[in-house]
């Protein structure tokens, strides 16, 4: 079939499996083209899918030579339905893996049940003994809890009092003004079940009971700060409270893991196109002149070259991992740079319909977003037919 992309609303509801690949094949050649990490040897990626959570992957993998078990909640092929992008992205990252020679095998399901979590720790059991590297990068909408069984919806709101500033439709170019009501008690408290830590410190009280985790093992998630503008929809919005949370919750596994010589952290990452960043009201504005600033400066980075970064100059840099006054490691470093924000913030109170195209990166927004699902990749013929039925080797199996 001759796969476009569909849109419903933010969601891209269509993929396209050998753009999906040829995007995995560019981050795996990325890291190859970068001096090898003394890293990790066995991981574990909880959200391996997409994002940071695959680009992870690939680092640990073809940066560090690791053996790796990736979790995601992903939907294969279904007639004339195309898989999901994780989908396709996880059965390239297996087929690259392979031809390195790289163990690489994945688990599909919900990864806040029990039963996900056992299916996991019986696989690590079986083919790899023990891990020495976790990292956490779950993005999901809802969280059913294990344990309850309350049904639990993340919402990206301000707390206390609406918000109004500028947003941008980037499929339009259309600059306009959105307000956003505050949230309830109620959707504070989902927001945070759903993104807050719970979750990881149950994955991390689950390994080390089953004797998992290897001496000296290393935990981290992912969070995100950003600037002031966008602090009232996000830092200080539920999305925050969430990410408080989580950096709470990093302490306490902290501590936790000091009984096998172990670390937790939280990573503050770069602002990113990502599916979740793109229904922020505000977010894609900033960063479609953030990309601009940084391309200008030449400090711009994707998720490949951040994740990169993070294992090469932080976590395995050798000697102590290099963190701020919140014990939070920062690899947000370029994008939080003073001259950086400086201009975004003069570009944002001159940004219109008139100046959107010559003062931001919007057009390299839409660009990445698209390619967050196999589309709008060089060297890709989208008007020839592509077979959507793609297998990924170690699920098939089963």
């Amino acid at each position: 079939m001759v796969i476009k992309p569909k849109f419903r609303g933010f969601i891209c509801t269509t993929s396209h499996p050998e753009g999906c690949a040829r995007q995995v094949a560019r981050q795996i050649e990325y890291t190859k083209s970068q001096p090898k990490i003394n890293g990790p040897k066995k991981v574990l990626v909880i959200g391996s899918s997409t994002g940071y959570g695959l680009a992870s992957r690939i680092v640990s993998a073809f940066g560090a030579g690791a053996d790796t078990i990736g979790v995601f909640f992903e939907r294969p092929s279904s007639g004339n339905r195309t898989a999901t992008a994780g989908w396709y992205n996880s059965a390239a990252f297996e087929k690259e893996a392979a031809k390195a020679g790289l163990f690489a095998k994945s688990i599909n399901g919900d990864a806040f049940s029990k039963e996900i979590k056992e299916q996991t720790i019986d696989l690590i059991k079986k083919d790899l003994g023990q891990v020495d590297l976790v990292i956490y990068s779950l993005a999901a909408p809802k969280r059913v809890h294990p344990e309850t069984g309350e049904v639990f919806s993340s919402v990206i709101k301000p707390i206390g009092q609406s918000y109004t500033n500028k947003t941008v439709d980037f499929h339009s170019g259309q600059v306009s003004e959105t307000t956003i009501e505050p949230a309830t008690e109620k959707e504070i408290r989902h927001t945070v079940a759903v993104m807050g830590g719970e979750d990881w410190k149950m994955w991390i009280d689950a390994l080390l009971k089953a004797g998992v985790l290897a001496e000296g093992a290393t935990t981290v998630a992912f969070s995100y700060i950003g600037p002031e503008i966008t602090y009232p929809v996000y830092r200080e919005g539920t999305v925050g409270r969430a990410k408080d949370d989580l950096e709470k919750t990093a302490h306490d596994l902290d501590a936790q893991l000091k009984q096998i010589g172990g670390h937790a952290y939280v990573s503050v990452n770069k602002a990113l196109v990502t599916q979740s960043s793109a229904a922020i009201p505000v977010v894609p504005l900033y960063i479609s002149l953030l990309y601009q600033v940084m391309k200008e400066k030449g400090l711009h980075e994707g998720c490949i070259e951040q994740m990169y970064r993070l294992f090469a100059d932080r976590l395995y840099a050798g000697g102590e991992v290099p963190v701020d006054g919140q014990g939070r490691i920062r690899i947000d470093d370029l994008e939080m740079k003073e001259d950086v924000q400086k201009e975004v913030l003069n570009r944002w109170d001159r940004v219109n319909n008139e100046t959107l195209r010559e003062i931001s990166d919007i057009e390299g927004y839409r660009r990445d977003f698209f390619q967050l699902f196999g589309f709008e990749t060089e060297g890709i013929d989208y008007e020839a037919d592509v077979d959507p039925d793609v297998k990924i080797p170690s699920i098939e199996e089963k």
